[in-house]
This record gives C-alpha cells, structure tokens and sequence, in this order.
C-alpha cells in the first residue's frame, strides 16, 4: 500500500473509529435503561397477573358451584395453576422496602387458594351452606388481594419514582453531552484533516518550486522534500534527473570543447599527411616494378630469381589488398607459403618449415594478413638471432566446433609479462631493432573484433622453451562482428 493511500485509510478509520465508540456508547446507555425499564413494567405486570388469576379463580369457583359439570372444574382448575404460578413470579419481587407487605400478600394468595379448595370440599360433601360461606370467604380474599396489588402498587411507583426522574435528566445531560462530542470530534477532524493536507500539499508545493527553478535554468538547487509517501520518492527521482541533466550539460561543453580541438587536430594532421605522402614511394609503382624485374630473371634465365620476385609481388599485391575484409584459410595458407619460400631463399638450411594440415578445414573465414604476422614474428626471434637457425611447425587439423592453427617455434621463448601484454593488446617494445609491421598484439585484436570473442587465440611459452600459437577458428560466426571490423579496417 501507497503512503498517500495509507494516510487516506488512516483518516477513514479515524473517523470510522470515533463514530463506532458513539455508537457503541449510546447504544450501551440505551439498553442499559431499557432494561432497567423492562425490570420495573415485569414488576407492575407481575402484580396484576395475580389480582386478574385470583378474580378468575372466584368466578370459577362460582361458575362450578353452580353448575358442577366436568368443563368447570377443569376451567377452576387451570385458574388455581395460574395463580399458583402468578404467586411464586411474585416472590421475586421482593426487597427491603417491600418485605412485609410481600409477605402478606403471598399468605393472601395461598388462604385463597385453600378456601377455594375448602369450598369445592363442602360441595363434595353435599354441606351447601358451608361452601357459600367458603366461597363468600374467597371473594373477600380476592377483594383484599386487589387492595394488596394496588397498595403494593403504589409502593412501587413512589420507589421508581426518583429513577424516571433521574431517566429525565440523563436524556438532557445525553444532549448535553452529545453536542459537545459533536463540536470535539469536529474540532478533532479538522485538525486531523489539514495535518493531513498539509502533509500532502507542503512536499508538492516543494516540488512545484523546484520545478520552476529548474526551468529558469538552476541546476544546482538540491530538491529536499520531507515525506514518507510517494511524493518523496518523486523528489529524489526528480533529483536524479536534475543531477543527470546537469552532468549532461557538462559533458555537452566538454564534448564542444574536445571537437573544437579535434578539428584542429585534424588540420595538423591533414597537412602533414600531405607531406608524408610527398616523400613515399608508391607501392602501386613498387609492386609494377617487381613484375618487371620477375620478368626480366626469366628471360634471362634467372628462374630462382624470378620466382623470388614473383613471391615478394604477389605478396605485397596481398598485403595492399586483403588488409580490409575477410579471406579463407586457404588463401592465407597459400601467401604463407609464398613468405616461407621468401625467408628460405634468405636463411637456406637454417630455417625448417614443417607443416601438418588438414585441408578439409581451409573454407572457413579470417581477418587478411593474420597467419604470416605471427609466422615473421617465429622467424625474427627464433631463426634469425641462433647461428644454427631453427625450426618452425605450421599444423591446422578439425575440431567439433572450430579449426584450430598452431605455430610452434624452438626459439627462447617469452617471459609470463611479453605474453601478458600482447594479450591484453597493449603495446610491446621491438627486442633487437626488429619491426614486424603488423605485430601479434594487432593480430590479436582483429581477430577478436571480428569473431566478437575473446578466447580465439592463446600463446604458450616460457624461457628456453620455444613459442607456440594457437588460434581456435569459430566455424559459425555474428556477421554483425565483421561487419564493424571490417569497417574499421
């Protein structure tokens, strides 16, 4: 549950609360002198119950005396059951104040009901004259037994007197009473309802006032809003954005700042490329230049010669083209042994080139130029410092989901730091003057740009152990990848 819903529920079961306990109360205050009501009318019904039984009972008895028949005695009967009953109800009503005058009255009920009992016995016993005067005897008992009800009576009410009066006067002290908790629970209310509003509308209007700062431009205001609902997590987020809005700002400027002098960088840069260019040589001209002279050897039959400068021009013809998009591992084995042919005419015996490939596996797709890089980087520090040369192992065999290339060399090895950083495709000083142009750490990165992973190649080496390279060739690759790399080339 929300905190604006909260404090809604709380002020609905504020008022639910104090309406309930009203409730509550007057219905208790009513019940209570209903009940005290009900006690007195039981009393008053009680007493009248037994002068209308001992009434019914001398009629009975009269009804019977003159006509003796089986229905009258049963109507006489049920008549001296009832005021049987009507007397023991009666002796509940006793208490202090009317103790006596009970007693009386119980004793009036029981000399009736045996006269009327004496009376039915004289008739039995055929002594008329002694059952009239039994029956004169019960009417006169009956006559006293009103009296007594009334007497009893009007005891009663001068008891209960001071209680209806006191009923009187608890109704106007209940008004009383009631128009005060009506104007205390109006005061409460309106004092609940705007600390309620106020803690509503005091955070929004905090809000409101930030707001327009913002659109003045005023970014370094800090929103602060004291709540404990939604309206404050609003304020922080409304926060954040003005934090965010202002970082934006500030990186706009620095971006601005950064082109401004990258444009002029450029400038520089522009001019001394013009100067650089004027002082190359053309590799266009150069790799026309090798065609002819490859030419010339063989005419003048110079075949060795002719066949080293056709290696060295398609090689460089290679490197000007295949730089810039992907080749198959057969075209990249194919310029391989071109550049061996071109290091064994320069290191004769000294350098050993053994190979191990499996050529099912040369359809799949790598970056240009990525083999011989890693290959004249065996041959600089592996055959070229050691008198005796060395040797080099070329192998490419299949796996279940890549190719796998190794080149291996018995040079002296890499320590854990060189290895370290060509991995992490940081730069790595040339060792004895020598330059390899493209060195392993670009390999290394071309080729995780363009497979878009960075476990596709590995080097194991140590001191006095020699080098080896392995690159595991994705079979399946995300041509978005290349695409990107490709466009960097």
């Amino acid at each position: 549950m929300s905190g604006i819903q909260r404090k809604i529920w709380t002020l609905a079961a504020v008022v639910l609360s104090i309406m309930a306990a009203i409730w509550i109360a007057l219905t208790y205050y009513n019940q209570k002198t209903q009940d005290r009501y009900n006690d007195i009318l039981q009393r008053y019904l009680r007493m009248n119950e037994v002068t209308t039984a001992s009434q019914m009972t001398v009629t009975s008895l009269n009804n019977y005396l003159l006509a003796p028949s089986q229905a009258n005695l049963t109507q006489l009967e049920q008549s001296k059951e009832k005021l049987r009953k009507a007397r023991i109800d009666v002796m509940d009503l006793r208490n202090a104040g009317n103790e006596f005058a009970l007693t009386n009255y119980m004793n009036l009920i029981n000399s009736l009901v045996e006269t009327t009992d004496r009376s039915l016995m004289f008739r039995s016993e055929k002594e008329t004259e002694d059952s009239a005067t039994a029956f004169a005897e019960a009417t006169r008992i009956s006559k006293y037994i009103s009296e007594m009800t009334l007497t009893l009576l009007d005891a009663e009410l001068k008891t209960y007197d001071g209680f209806y009066r006191g009923i009187i006067e608890q109704s106007s002290e209940l008004k009383k009473l009631g128009i005060w908790l009506l104007l205390l629970i109006t005061f409460l209310l309106l004092l609940f309802t705007y600390a309620f509003s106020v803690s509503i509308t005091r955070p929004v209007q905090k809000l409101t006032q930030a707001a327009k700062e913002l659109s003045r431009g005023r970014f370094d205001l800090r929103i602060e809003v004291e709540s404990n609902d939604e309206i404050s997590f609003l304020a922080k987020m409304f926060d954040r954005m003005r934090i965010n809005i202002n970082n934006l700002i500030s990186e706009i400027q620095q971006k601005a700042q950064l082109e401004n002098e990258l444009q002029q960088s450029k400038l520089l840069l522009q001019e001394s490329q013009l100067r650089s260019l004027q002082s190359q040589i053309n590799p266009h001209f150069l790799f026309n230049t090798l065609n002819t002279l490859s030419k010339k050897a063989y005419l003048e039959g110079s075949e060795e010669t002719s066949d080293l400068l056709a290696s060295v021009a398609s090689l460089l013809r290679y490197n000007l083209k295949r730089l810039d998009r992907s080749v198959t591992l057969y075209d990249e084995v194919r310029v391989l042994g071109q550049y061996i042919e071109i290091q064994k005419a320069r290191f004769t015996e000294r350098l050993q080139f053994h190979t191990d490939i499996d050529e099912t596996c040369l359809y799949v797709q790598l970056p240009g130029l990525t083999l011989q890089p890693i290959v004249e980087n065996a041959v600089i520090y592996a055959i070229e410092p050691e008198e005796e040369g060395g040797a080099i192992w070329f192998r490419i065999f299949d796996g279940a989901e890549r190719v796998t290339v190794e080149i291996e060399d018995d040079g002296p090895g890499m320590t854990e730091q060189r290895i370290r950083q060509i991995l992490e495709e940081r730069p790595v000083d040339s060792e004895g003057g020598h330059t390899t142009g493209i060195g392993l750490g670009n390999v290394v990165r071309r080729l995780r740009l363009f497979y878009g992973r960075e476990d596709v190649i590995g080097i194991e080496s140590g001191p006095k152990r020699g080098t080896k390279v392995t690159i595991g060739i994705p079979k399946t690759r995300e041509s978005g990848k290349h695409d990107q790399a490709s466009d960097r080339g």
